[in-house]
């Protein structure tokens, strides 16, 4: 018979490598429009915890570890395995989540944002859709619809410790698309590396250097000098000049023209350069 000891230590191994596991199974399809969202996200708290809280694993310290480097890998030979990215965001950034909370904790519209919880799903944007053309929601609408994109898309959180960190995790990732459209960005390889440096600059989160390191490395020469002249500089002043962009309820802003709530959040368009 295994002593207490052993028989802890081969059933925490096995929790790795089923959470490794978990996160290597299943790729995401971007563009998949999920069937379920009105069942899964009757209420904003519906929502929550079916796809944030119910699907959360807890891990140790060295667990942890091997699943960040399970999901760097994994995303280095694969970069539209939006699953593994999230997943290293999650295992490599609780520090710079717990910043972010305390900011939003001390902004009145971080503090109702987080007392709400709103969840960025068709259930409740899909009003976006309807809303007059040079507004932001229908800015964000066309993004989303020219694209084939679903909001209901994104992976859930499952490595964070409590349920506020776990709907700040959560929050981060669902604004993204938000950002794209504020900021102008396409979803290129470019693109998506110049977002990736305004969310560092925001959130200090290591899973965005990283991506910058990963996504400037499979550029190619004429890619590269495009970015490093003019995208580079424009993103690294873009994110030190808005308001801090995890405080905002963007859903209370749709209706809102678009360049006004740029003036508004300090938002500097990207570049229009011709290629």
């Amino acid at each position: 018979m295994l002593k207490p000891e052993k028989q802890s230590k081969q059933r925490h191994h096995a929790q790795a490598m089923a959470a490794i596991e978990l996160i290597t199974k299943h790729p995401p399809n971007r563009s998949r429009i999920v069937e379920n969202a009105d069942q899964r996200a009757s209420t904003p708290f519906t929502g929550y915890i079916t796809m944030v809280e119910g699907a959360r694993v807890r891990l140790r310290g060295w667990q942890q570890a091997a699943v960040a480097l399970g999901s760097a890998v994994g995303a280095l030979v694969d970069p539209r395995r939006a699953d593994l990215i999230a997943a290293l965001g999650e295992t490599t950034g609780k520090p710079a989540f717990e910043r972010v909370l305390e900011r939003m904790k001390r902004n009145p519209e971080g503090r109702e944002i987080l007392l709400d919880r709103p969840r960025v799903i068709s259930n409740n944007v899909g009003h976006a859709w309807d809303l007059p053309e040079n507004t932001f929601g229908a800015a964000y609408a066309k993004f989303m619809g020219s694209r084939n994109f679903s909001p209901d898309d994104r992976p859930p959180v499952r490595f964070m410790e409590t349920e506020e960190l776990a709907y700040v995790a959560m929050r981060a990732r669902e604004v993204h698309d938000f950002w794209h459209t504020l900021f102008g960005l396409p979803t290129n390889l470019i693109g998506e590396s110049a977002l990736k440096v305004i969310e560092f600059e925001q959130m200090l989160l290591p899973m965005c250097f990283l991506s910058v390191i990963g996504g400037t490395a499979r550029f190619n020469d004429k890619q590269r000098s495009l970015f490093n002249t003019h995208y580079f500089p424009w993103a690294v002043r873009a994110g030190m000049k808005s308001t801090d962009l995890m405080c905002v309820y963007y859903e209370k802003h749709f209706h809102e023209g678009l360049e006004v709530v740029r003036q508004r959040w300090g938002i500097i368009p990207a570049p229009s350069i011709q290629r």
